[in-house]
């Protein structure tokens, strides 16, 4: 696997696991707290990110919605490290991750991309258990277990020897769920995860996602210009757009904000939310 798929789909590198240490390898997953202050990011002189401050709470539906361009997924690569800022902090669980680079992490943390980035060459459930088995977590027949638990979740029960490249683009979404599930992750990243599905498949995926709030505790931020469905999952929302961000709030304080900037990005005819 290569260095930058290992740091996405699950932080840390636990080479030579064996079964006494599973305990602590692949503990129960428990939600973090994800604090930014004064996140500034420039690219070739184009201003990002503009004084990003935002306080996500352990156990927390988060979303970032706004127009395209305003660096939503630049801030997302900013919590997994691919990016480093201009300025700024990221502090989860209290401890600052971009001093800290050198150290292990406390927490584990998954991305679902945006393409959803599977191996076409592998099956649903190589994928999934992908990194148990690069990162030797544990025997395989535990292995074959967590496979089986983790598409139950998403609703993929007995799909595992089904081969990616001959299922549908929700069932890939699912099956990406899945895999950054395998890694039992205390903060889960969801990068635009409606992208190129039908309005019916976005509205699966987003029952699939709500019922895992149920089941399971970590900490979720997504990352969505898809409106209804940011609403529907979250318990806040933040609005960003070139100047930062614009308004932070439960859903139903968003769609009574009086604020101009986020009235005009709720209330259009393409979103399905209509004005008084």
């Amino acid at each position: 696997m290569s260095a930058f798929l290992q740091k996405l789909l699950g932080r840390g590198n636990n080479k030579g696991a064996d079964t006494s240490t599973l305990g602590v390898q692949y503990a129960k997953p428990k939600g973090v707290e994800v604090r930014i202050t004064d996140l500034n990011k420039s690219f070739n002189g184009h201003h990002v990110l503009k004084n990003i401050n935002l306080v996500v709470k352990p156990n927390e539906t988060f979303a970032i919605i706004g127009p395209s361009g305003t660096g939503k997924s630049v801030l997302l690569k900013h919590l997994v490290k691919l990016i480093e800022p201009d300025s700024g902090s990221i502090h989860i669980n209290g401890v600052d991750i971009l001093k800290n680079v050198d150290k292990k992490a406390s927490y584990r943390c998954s991305m679902v991309f945006q393409t959803s980035a599977l191996f076409n060459s592998l099956s649903v459930g190589e994928n999934v258990g992908l990194w148990l088995r690069e990162n030797r977590i544990c025997p395989e027949t535990r292995i074959r277990a967590i496979i089986q638990e983790k598409l139950r979740l998403v609703g993929l029960a007995g799909k595992e020897n089904l081969r990616t490249s001959e299922i549908s683009g929700g069932m890939k979404k699912r099956v990406a769920i899945a895999r950054s599930l395998a890694v039992n992750p205390d903060l889960i990243l969801y990068d635009e995860p409606t992208a190129e599905l039908d309005p019916v498949t976005s509205d699966e995926l987003a029952r699939v996602m709500k019922s895992l709030r149920q089941e399971l505790d970590f900490t979720t931020i997504i990352v969505s210009h898809d409106l209804n469905f940011a609403l529907y999952l979250s318990d806040r929302v933040a609005m960003i757009n070139q100047d930062g961000i614009v308004e932070v709030g439960t859903p139903e304080e968003i769609k009574k904000s009086e604020n101009p900037v986020v009235r005009n990005f709720i209330y259009t005819t393409t979103k399905g939310l209509k004005g008084e």
